[in-house]
């Protein structure tokens, strides 16, 4: 799976702060980068009375709006989106996923701390990865100053994006199937084998294939 990190913390502890700074940082190390924030507030993203706005409010189950610079998905969901849910539906064309919040998801964490919030760590010591703050804190845990950007990028680049291999990532239903090394370079390799016979196929950086069974 893309490799993820999740940037936790208490309110007003400056999360969305520094992943504005490790965008640029990871930017200018060659990655391509993807974010997202968790909120449980309800979002609009669309102006009532807008086509795109009529559409939703039709039934259509997702309305895209498509312009010249940009693309934006609505969708309507019976439950909040999991971080695989969000990473099926990004695809493959980006080098790492830096979320703010999903502190219960089972992603590596990095929490960020200020002494003046008069709160103590929103997540256990050992559900994290390392600690971005202004006091240190007896744990055993590798620990930033808040301004420490290229160090925090050095971390998670050696631990959490590492050097990847060849992936492949198979979906049931829209679930995640967990596949071995061995059964990743047989599923890999025979579609990898067959796409690259094909007329017109150029330099292959990533494949997606798609099956759905006719419905009776």
């Amino acid at each position: 799976m893309l490799p993820v990190v999740s940037i936790v913390g208490q309110g007003k502890s400056g999360k969305t702060t520094l992943i504005e700074k490790l965008i640029p940082e990871f930017k200018s190390r060659g990655y391509r980068v993807a974010t997202v924030k968790h909120t449980h507030q309800d979002l609009e993203l669309d102006t009532p009375g807008k086509d795109s706005w009529r559409y939703a409010q039709a039934g259509s189950d997702a309305v895209f709006i498509s312009t010249p610079k940009n693309l934006a998905l609505i969708e309507s969901l019976e439950q909040d989106a999991s971080i695989k849910d969000i990473v099926r539906l990004m695809g493959a064309d980006f080098d790492i996923l830096i979320v703010e919040g999903f502190h219960d998801a089972h992603v590596p964490k990095i929490e960020v701390h200020r002494k003046e919030t008069a709160k103590g760590l929103r997540c256990k010591p050992e559900e994290l990865r390392a600690l971005v703050t202004d006091e240190r804190f007896d744990i055993d845990l590798p620990q930033f100053k808040l301004n420490d950007i290229s160090g925090i990028a050095d971390l998670i680049e050696a631990k959490i994006v590492g050097k990847r291999n060849d992936e492949t990532t198979l979906f049931v239903n829209g679930e995640p199937i967990t596949l071995n090394r061995f059964a990743q370079d047989i599923v890999g390799g025979a579609v990898l084998g067959m796409v690259s016979t094909l007329k017109g196929v150029g330099d292959i950086k990533s494949i997606e294939v798609t099956f759905r069974k006719k419905v009776v």
